[in-house]
């Protein structure tokens, strides 16, 4: 006869069972999930936020003067006292933490409930006071760090499981915050892991269907940018412009890098001494600075930057003058110098936007949205230098399948004009910034004594 089980033999084989899905799929599937809903939350407060500066400067720009450098000082305070290891985009985080030999050390710094906290809270308080932040890239350090956290309900994490949950993290957070799942893959893999790995594939595409199913629920099936006007396919005529935008980017763009890679080099060694032992008058002054050419430019390069990319794709070409990229640009750097949460996404494919309307203007035959989806892509791929990455979020938000082609060549071509200038930089920063110091060299042996 066959042996029957008892009720307590049911339940010990039931508590086996669900633990065992629980550490294969459960505590994965919920962090995903948890990444797409503050993808989306993140994204809704961040709109807020750009919204009640404006209606605090309606009619009365002055005030930016008072706002902003008030606010850029507290931003700055906050992430120098709380949330060190939370400043910039945080994507050269993720790439420290992936490949430094020695995790161990770097990664309880820049990851966890503190740094989701310190990326959200400085974020929306500098989108409050119009400093050019963009939210994409402090999702996905946001998104790692939320996975990073799902490890505590794991027995035995290993250091493969934490890349794992990083990567997988990563990626879900920047498919959450432009709903581009495709991105997020080509991102992991081209940007964040430089190489590709069946297993750990299997692993990110799973976290970004999730946080995607998410990103779905909650803010429908919409297209970042919008649907974009332009011909089935371009004429040959178009090959010249094309060509000019994607240099033009390329060069914008590795400038850009240079900048912030290159800050010794051109900041006053005054100002540096003010901004190491004055970080609050610092902040402050460059608040002022930010201010004061949002002012003098009607409020276009407050925030991130989305709307005049929006206006323009629409052909609405009389929102912004040709020296609009430029001085988005400005106040990026500025941004980005007070060390504070600040993506670099959302401001890149304004000012991509911005050179796609200064190469419209060069060549009035061409067609000027199917020239500023060009740049935008063109100048993101100069700036991260991933064309892959780049490409196909712009193809995604936009659903320019017209573009295909032209839009494949100008993330290259900008991509290797902008090597010229500079390595790309996310890696830059990660080995600038976060990686471990080299052990001294070891001192050599004394010779043999002689008899």
């Amino acid at each position: 006869m066959h042996e029957q089980f008892r009720p307590a033999q049911v339940l010990q084989f039931a508590r086996r069972k669900a633990r065992r899905y629980w550490l294969n799929y459960g505590f994965f599937w919920l962090g995903a999930v948890l990444v797409g809903l503050v993808a989306v939350l993140f994204a809704r407060w961040g709109d807020l936020a750009q919204l009640q500066f404006q209606r605090w400067l309606a009619g009365r720009a002055w005030l930016a003067l008072l706002i902003t450098p008030l606010l850029t000082a507290a931003c700055v305070w906050t992430t120098r006292r709380f949330f060190t290891g939370s400043e910039g985009s945080g994507i050269p985080q993720v790439i420290a933490a992936l490949h430094a030999p020695d995790r161990v050390r770097l990664i309880p710094g820049l990851f966890g409930l503190r740094i989701i906290v310190g990326k959200i809270g400085i974020g929306l308080l500098g989108l409050l006071g119009g400093l050019t932040i963009g939210r994409e890239g402090p999702t996905v350090h946001i998104g790692a760090s939320i996975m990073y956290e799902m490890r505590r309900f794991y027995p035995r994490a290993s250091p493969k499981l934490e890349r794992n949950l990083l990567l997988a993290g990563a990626a879900a957070g920047l498919s959450g915050a432009f709903n581009t799942p495709l991105a997020g893959i080509v991102f992991a893999i081209e940007e964040l892991a430089r190489s590709f790995d069946t297993r750990t594939n299997g692993t990110l595409i799973t976290a970004i269907v999730f946080s995607g199913l998410v990103s779905l629920a909650l803010a429908g099936n919409y297209l970042y940018f919008g649907q974009i006007s332009v011909p089935d396919m371009l004429p040959l005529s178009a090959a010249a412009p094309v060509l000019v935008a994607a240099v033009l980017c390329g060069v914008g763009g590795g400038c850009f890098n240079r900048l912030l890679l290159h800050q010794a080099v051109w900041i006053p060694r005054r100002l540096l001494a003010i901004r190491a032992t004055q970080p609050l008058w610092w902040g402050a002054g460059l608040g002022l600075l930010i201010a004061a050419i949002g002012i003098a430019t009607g409020g276009d390069t407050w925030g991130s930057g989305y709307h005049q990319a929006r206006a323009l794709l629409m052909n609405e070409t009389d929102t912004v003058g040709v020296i609009y990229p430029f001085v988005k640009m400005a106040t990026m750097v500025l941004t980005y110098l007070s060390g504070i949460p600040a993506g670099l996404f959302s401001p890149s494919l304004s000012i991509g936007a911005g050179f796609g309307h200064v190469t419209a203007s060069l060549f009035p035959g061409a067609p000027a949205s199917a020239l500023i989806a060009v740049c935008m892509v063109g100048y993101l791929a100069a700036v991260t230098q991933s064309p892959l990455t780049s490409f196909i979020i712009v193809m995604e938000m936009s659903d320019g399948g017209g573009l295909l082609i032209p839009l494949m060549a100008t993330a290259l071509i900008a991509s290797r004009v902008a090597n010229l200038f500079t390595p790309p930089l996310y890696e830059a920063l990660a080995t600038q910034n976060y990686a471990p110091p080299k052990p001294p060299p070891a001192a050599a042996a004394p010779p043999p004594a002689r008899d």
